[in-house]
Protein backbone atom coordinates (compact mmCIF):
# COMPACT_ATOMS: atom_id res chain seq x y z
CA UNK A 1 0.00 0.00 0.00
CA UNK A 2 1.59 3.10 -0.94
CA UNK A 3 -1.18 5.49 0.86
CA UNK A 4 -1.77 7.55 -1.93
CA UNK A 5 -5.56 8.10 -1.75
CA UNK A 6 -7.24 6.60 -4.94
CA UNK A 7 -10.83 6.95 -4.10
CA UNK A 8 -12.84 9.11 -2.03
CA UNK A 9 -16.12 9.21 -1.26
CA UNK A 10 -17.43 12.32 0.59
CA UNK A 11 -20.78 12.82 2.83
CA UNK A 12 -22.84 10.17 0.26
CA UNK A 13 -26.59 10.24 0.96
CA UNK A 14 -28.60 7.72 -0.78
CA UNK A 15 -32.36 7.22 -0.11
CA UNK A 16 -35.65 5.26 -1.52
CA UNK A 17 -39.23 5.91 -2.34
CA UNK A 18 -40.77 3.04 -0.60
CA UNK A 19 -44.83 2.88 -0.56
CA UNK A 20 -46.35 1.47 2.46
CA UNK A 21 -49.64 1.92 4.24
CA UNK A 22 -50.76 4.21 1.29
CA UNK A 23 -47.78 6.27 1.49
CA UNK A 24 -44.57 7.32 -0.10
CA UNK A 25 -41.52 8.02 1.76
CA UNK A 26 -37.75 7.94 1.45
CA UNK A 27 -36.00 5.79 3.37
CA UNK A 28 -32.02 6.56 4.18
CA UNK A 29 -30.01 3.30 3.13
CA UNK A 30 -26.51 5.41 3.04
CA UNK A 31 -26.33 8.41 5.07
CA UNK A 32 -23.64 10.50 5.47
CA UNK A 33 -20.67 7.73 4.22
CA UNK A 34 -17.57 9.34 4.07
CA UNK A 35 -14.54 6.75 3.31
CA UNK A 36 -11.25 6.55 1.33
CA UNK A 37 -9.18 4.20 -0.40
CA UNK A 38 -5.91 3.82 -0.70
CA UNK A 39 -3.62 2.65 -3.81
CA UNK A 40 -2.75 -1.24 -3.26
CA UNK A 41 -5.19 -1.68 0.05
CA UNK A 42 -7.95 -3.60 0.80
CA UNK A 43 -11.01 -1.97 3.02
CA UNK A 44 -13.21 -4.07 4.38
CA UNK A 45 -16.92 -3.00 4.57
CA UNK A 46 -18.94 -4.34 7.05
CA UNK A 47 -22.11 -4.67 9.19
CA UNK A 48 -25.36 -6.55 9.27
CA UNK A 49 -27.77 -7.23 6.47
CA UNK A 50 -29.82 -4.34 5.51
CA UNK A 51 -27.12 -1.78 6.89
CA UNK A 52 -26.67 0.03 4.09
CA UNK A 53 -23.09 -1.54 3.17
CA UNK A 54 -24.39 -2.76 -0.35
CA UNK A 55 -25.85 0.34 -1.33
CA UNK A 56 -22.40 1.94 -0.58
CA UNK A 57 -20.83 -0.06 -3.10
CA UNK A 58 -23.63 0.39 -5.87
CA UNK A 59 -23.36 3.90 -5.25
CA UNK A 60 -20.16 4.62 -5.94
CA UNK A 61 -20.93 2.27 -9.11
CA UNK A 62 -23.88 4.50 -9.41
CA UNK A 63 -25.93 1.58 -9.78
CA UNK A 64 -28.00 3.30 -7.30
CA UNK A 65 -28.58 7.30 -7.85
CA UNK A 66 -27.10 9.33 -4.84
CA UNK A 67 -28.78 12.25 -3.58
CA UNK A 68 -26.03 14.10 -2.71
CA UNK A 69 -22.37 13.66 -1.82
CA UNK A 70 -19.06 13.17 -4.25
CA UNK A 71 -17.12 10.31 -5.02
CA UNK A 72 -13.66 11.12 -6.21
CA UNK A 73 -11.80 8.76 -8.28
CA UNK A 74 -7.99 10.44 -8.52
CA UNK A 75 -9.46 13.69 -7.88
CA UNK A 76 -12.42 13.59 -10.37
CA UNK A 77 -15.48 13.06 -8.91
CA UNK A 78 -17.40 10.21 -10.95
CA UNK A 79 -21.30 11.40 -10.22
CA UNK A 80 -20.59 14.35 -12.12
CA UNK A 81 -18.87 13.43 -15.02
CA UNK A 82 -21.19 12.31 -17.76
CA UNK A 83 -20.71 10.07 -21.35
CA UNK A 84 -17.79 9.42 -22.60
CA UNK A 85 -15.66 11.13 -19.68
CA UNK A 86 -18.14 9.04 -17.45
CA UNK A 87 -17.55 5.64 -19.24
CA UNK A 88 -13.81 5.88 -19.05
CA UNK A 89 -13.43 6.44 -15.92
CA UNK A 90 -15.96 4.18 -14.92
CA UNK A 91 -13.86 1.28 -16.58
CA UNK A 92 -11.31 1.89 -13.50
CA UNK A 93 -13.70 0.45 -10.99
CA UNK A 94 -15.72 -3.04 -11.48
CA UNK A 95 -17.53 -5.09 -9.21
CA UNK A 96 -18.13 -8.42 -7.91
CA UNK A 97 -21.79 -9.19 -7.67
CA UNK A 98 -23.25 -11.33 -4.82
CA UNK A 99 -25.36 -13.87 -6.48
CA UNK A 100 -23.21 -15.16 -9.59
CA UNK A 101 -26.01 -16.91 -11.20
CA UNK A 102 -28.44 -13.36 -11.34
CA UNK A 103 -25.20 -11.48 -12.33
CA UNK A 104 -24.83 -13.40 -15.64
CA UNK A 105 -27.18 -13.52 -18.55
CA UNK A 106 -28.11 -17.06 -19.08
CA UNK A 107 -28.76 -16.39 -22.51
CA UNK A 108 -24.97 -15.28 -23.61
CA UNK A 109 -21.56 -17.52 -23.22
CA UNK A 110 -19.31 -17.25 -20.70
CA UNK A 111 -16.84 -15.83 -23.12
CA UNK A 112 -19.56 -13.07 -24.38
CA UNK A 113 -20.01 -11.98 -20.74
CA UNK A 114 -16.45 -11.92 -20.05
CA UNK A 115 -16.06 -9.57 -22.98
CA UNK A 116 -18.56 -7.36 -22.42
CA UNK A 117 -16.64 -4.08 -21.38
CA UNK A 118 -13.83 -4.80 -23.64
CA UNK A 119 -16.96 -5.07 -26.78
CA UNK A 120 -18.60 -1.41 -25.54
CA UNK A 121 -15.35 -0.12 -25.26
CA UNK A 122 -13.51 -1.16 -28.12
CA UNK A 123 -10.66 -2.33 -26.11
CA UNK A 124 -9.74 -5.32 -28.33
CA UNK A 125 -7.99 -5.12 -31.60
CA UNK A 126 -9.51 -8.11 -33.56
CA UNK A 127 -12.01 -11.16 -32.95
CA UNK A 128 -8.33 -12.92 -32.48
CA UNK A 129 -7.06 -10.43 -30.03
CA UNK A 130 -10.65 -10.81 -28.29
CA UNK A 131 -10.39 -14.93 -28.09
CA UNK A 132 -7.12 -14.72 -26.97
CA UNK A 133 -7.56 -12.22 -24.01
CA UNK A 134 -10.93 -14.20 -23.48
CA UNK A 135 -9.14 -17.62 -23.09
CA UNK A 136 -6.22 -15.68 -20.93
CA UNK A 137 -8.25 -14.13 -18.32
CA UNK A 138 -10.57 -17.52 -17.71
CA UNK A 139 -7.14 -19.13 -17.15
CA UNK A 140 -6.31 -16.21 -14.64
CA UNK A 141 -8.97 -17.12 -12.22
CA UNK A 142 -8.72 -20.65 -12.41
CA UNK A 143 -11.31 -21.76 -15.19
CA UNK A 144 -10.35 -23.93 -18.45
CA UNK A 145 -10.52 -21.42 -21.08
CA UNK A 146 -12.88 -24.23 -23.23
CA UNK A 147 -15.68 -22.82 -20.74
CA UNK A 148 -15.72 -19.87 -22.67
CA UNK A 149 -18.69 -21.31 -25.25
CA UNK A 150 -20.44 -22.61 -22.33
CA UNK A 151 -24.13 -21.27 -20.40
CA UNK A 152 -23.65 -20.09 -16.93
CA UNK A 153 -26.62 -22.89 -16.04
CA UNK A 154 -24.18 -25.71 -17.20
CA UNK A 155 -21.26 -24.09 -14.96
CA UNK A 156 -20.88 -24.72 -10.77
CA UNK A 157 -21.76 -21.75 -8.44
CA UNK A 158 -17.97 -21.42 -7.62
CA UNK A 159 -17.31 -21.58 -11.14
CA UNK A 160 -19.48 -18.79 -11.68
CA UNK A 161 -18.16 -16.57 -9.16
CA UNK A 162 -14.59 -17.41 -11.09
CA UNK A 163 -16.76 -15.93 -14.33
CA UNK A 164 -17.80 -12.74 -12.22
CA UNK A 165 -14.02 -12.11 -11.24
CA UNK A 166 -12.63 -12.55 -14.75
CA UNK A 167 -15.74 -10.22 -16.03
CA UNK A 168 -14.49 -7.86 -13.68
CA UNK A 169 -10.87 -7.92 -13.93
CA UNK A 170 -11.25 -7.54 -18.01
CA UNK A 171 -10.19 -4.92 -19.15
CA UNK A 172 -7.39 -4.32 -15.79
CA UNK A 173 -9.59 -2.01 -13.57
CA UNK A 174 -7.63 -0.09 -10.86
CA UNK A 175 -10.32 -0.98 -8.30
CA UNK A 176 -12.69 -4.10 -7.60
CA UNK A 177 -15.83 -3.61 -5.00
CA UNK A 178 -16.23 -7.16 -3.88
CA UNK A 179 -19.96 -7.74 -2.38
CA UNK A 180 -20.66 -10.50 -0.40
CA UNK A 181 -18.57 -12.76 -3.06
CA UNK A 182 -18.58 -15.75 -0.86
CA UNK A 183 -21.69 -15.69 0.68
CA UNK A 184 -24.02 -17.52 -1.80
CA UNK A 185 -21.22 -20.10 -1.91
CA UNK A 186 -20.98 -23.60 -0.39
CA UNK A 187 -17.82 -23.39 2.48
CA UNK A 188 -16.19 -25.58 0.45
CA UNK A 189 -14.93 -23.14 -2.08
CA UNK A 190 -15.31 -19.74 0.01
CA UNK A 191 -11.91 -20.15 0.99
CA UNK A 192 -10.93 -20.88 -3.05
CA UNK A 193 -12.38 -18.08 -3.84
CA UNK A 194 -11.13 -15.11 -1.51
CA UNK A 195 -7.78 -16.68 -1.90
CA UNK A 196 -7.92 -16.27 -5.41
CA UNK A 197 -9.40 -12.29 -5.11
CA UNK A 198 -6.09 -11.73 -2.88
CA UNK A 199 -3.75 -13.25 -5.55
CA UNK A 200 -5.33 -11.14 -8.28
CA UNK A 201 -4.95 -8.36 -5.70
CA UNK A 202 -1.02 -8.43 -5.86
CA UNK A 203 -0.52 -10.06 -9.28
CA UNK A 204 -2.58 -7.44 -10.63
CA UNK A 205 -1.98 -4.54 -8.04
CA UNK A 206 -5.68 -4.08 -7.42
CA UNK A 207 -7.09 -1.98 -4.88
CA UNK A 208 -10.50 -3.42 -3.11
CA UNK A 209 -13.61 -3.00 -1.22
CA UNK A 210 -14.80 -5.71 -0.05
CA UNK A 211 -18.21 -5.78 1.68
CA UNK A 212 -19.13 -8.32 4.18
CA UNK A 213 -21.43 -9.36 6.97
CA UNK A 214 -18.64 -11.92 8.61
CA UNK A 215 -15.75 -10.30 10.36
CA UNK A 216 -13.68 -12.90 10.12
CA UNK A 217 -13.35 -13.03 6.33
CA UNK A 218 -12.88 -9.39 6.94
CA UNK A 219 -10.06 -9.82 8.85
CA UNK A 220 -8.65 -12.06 7.24
CA UNK A 221 -8.88 -10.24 3.48
CA UNK A 222 -8.60 -6.11 4.54
CA UNK A 223 -5.79 -3.73 5.73
CA UNK A 224 -8.64 -0.81 7.12
CA UNK A 225 -11.85 -1.99 8.63
CA UNK A 226 -14.76 0.21 8.13
CA UNK A 227 -18.12 -0.77 10.62
CA UNK A 228 -21.45 0.29 9.19
CA UNK A 229 -24.85 0.22 11.40
CA UNK A 230 -28.11 1.52 9.43
CA UNK A 231 -26.85 3.56 6.85
CA UNK A 232 -23.75 5.23 8.96
CA UNK A 233 -20.13 4.34 9.54
CA UNK A 234 -19.77 3.68 13.88
CA UNK A 235 -16.05 2.92 13.54
CA UNK A 236 -12.98 2.63 11.33
CA UNK A 237 -9.38 1.94 11.56
CA UNK A 238 -6.27 -0.12 10.80
CA UNK A 239 -7.58 -4.17 10.64
CA UNK A 240 -5.27 -5.48 13.29
CA UNK A 241 -6.21 -2.46 15.55
CA UNK A 242 -9.99 -2.86 15.63
CA UNK A 243 -9.58 -6.80 16.02
CA UNK A 244 -7.34 -6.76 19.03
CA UNK A 245 -9.12 -3.53 20.91
CA UNK A 246 -13.26 -2.79 19.27
CA UNK A 247 -13.89 -0.04 20.94
CA UNK A 248 -17.80 0.92 19.76
CA UNK A 249 -20.06 -1.41 21.13
CA UNK A 250 -21.61 -2.65 17.79
CA UNK A 251 -17.96 -3.84 16.78
CA UNK A 252 -17.74 -5.79 19.92
CA UNK A 253 -21.00 -7.43 19.30
CA UNK A 254 -19.89 -8.03 15.56
CA UNK A 255 -16.52 -9.48 16.49
CA UNK A 256 -18.42 -11.92 19.63
CA UNK A 257 -20.28 -13.29 17.29
CA UNK A 258 -17.68 -14.29 14.87
CA UNK A 259 -16.55 -18.28 16.66
CA UNK A 260 -13.59 -19.09 18.07
CA UNK A 261 -11.87 -22.71 18.91
CA UNK A 262 -10.67 -21.00 21.75
CA UNK A 263 -13.23 -19.63 24.44
CA UNK A 264 -10.35 -17.46 25.68
CA UNK A 265 -10.05 -15.86 22.23
CA UNK A 266 -13.45 -14.45 22.10
CA UNK A 267 -14.10 -10.63 22.90
CA UNK A 268 -16.68 -9.56 25.38
CA UNK A 269 -19.34 -8.73 24.38
CA UNK A 270 -22.82 -10.36 22.53
CA UNK A 271 -25.15 -9.66 19.30
CA UNK A 272 -28.05 -8.25 21.28
CA UNK A 273 -31.07 -9.93 20.79
CA UNK A 274 -33.29 -7.70 19.45
CA UNK A 275 -34.11 -6.68 15.84
CA UNK A 276 -32.68 -3.35 14.21
CA UNK A 277 -35.20 -0.63 14.46
CA UNK A 278 -36.80 -0.39 11.64
CA UNK A 279 -36.27 2.31 8.87
CA UNK A 280 -39.32 3.51 8.73
CA UNK A 281 -39.02 4.82 12.67
CA UNK A 282 -37.61 8.11 13.10
CA UNK A 283 -35.06 7.94 15.49
CA UNK A 284 -33.48 10.39 17.10
CA UNK A 285 -29.68 9.96 18.18
CA UNK A 286 -27.73 7.22 17.83
CA UNK A 287 -29.14 4.73 15.80
CA UNK A 288 -27.86 2.00 18.04
CA UNK A 289 -29.11 3.33 21.51
CA UNK A 290 -32.13 0.93 21.38
CA UNK A 291 -29.62 -1.82 21.45
CA UNK A 292 -26.67 -0.62 23.33
CA UNK A 293 -26.09 -1.32 26.89
CA UNK A 294 -24.11 1.52 26.91
CA UNK A 295 -26.80 4.47 25.86
CA UNK A 296 -27.09 7.31 28.15
CA UNK A 297 -29.72 9.55 27.75
CA UNK A 298 -27.72 11.87 25.55
CA UNK A 299 -27.36 9.24 22.82
CA UNK A 300 -31.13 9.26 22.38
CA UNK A 301 -31.30 12.62 21.66
CA UNK A 302 -27.88 13.90 20.51
CA UNK A 303 -26.45 11.61 17.09
CA UNK A 304 -22.88 11.12 17.72
CA UNK A 305 -20.74 11.95 14.70
CA UNK A 306 -17.16 10.28 13.87
CA UNK A 307 -14.06 11.19 15.35
CA UNK A 308 -10.72 10.30 15.99
CA UNK A 309 -10.03 8.23 19.04
CA UNK A 310 -7.06 6.68 21.09
CA UNK A 311 -3.33 7.55 19.59
CA UNK A 312 -4.22 5.85 16.45
CA UNK A 313 -5.72 7.03 13.28
CA UNK A 314 -9.04 5.19 14.47
CA UNK A 315 -12.36 6.97 14.05
CA UNK A 316 -15.15 6.50 16.60
CA UNK A 317 -19.14 7.82 16.54
CA UNK A 318 -20.02 6.85 20.02
CA UNK A 319 -20.45 9.27 23.23
CA UNK A 320 -19.93 7.05 25.75
CA UNK A 321 -16.37 5.33 24.64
Amino acid sequence: MTGTALLEVENLHTSFAVRRSGRTRRVAAVDGVSLSLADGEVLGLVGESGCGKTTVGRSIMHLARPQSGRVMFRGVDLLAARGMRERDLRLNIRMVFQDPYASLNPRRTIGDSVAEAGDINRAFKDSADRRHRVEATLASVGLDPSLAARFPHELSGGQRQRVGIARAILPTPSIIIADEPVSALDVSVQAQVVNLLMELREKLGLSMIFISHDLGVIGHVSDRIAVMYMGRIVESGETEAILARPAHPYTKALLAAVPQPDASLRIAGAMPASEPPSQFAALDGCAYAPRCPLASERCRIETPQLRLWGQTQRLLACHNV
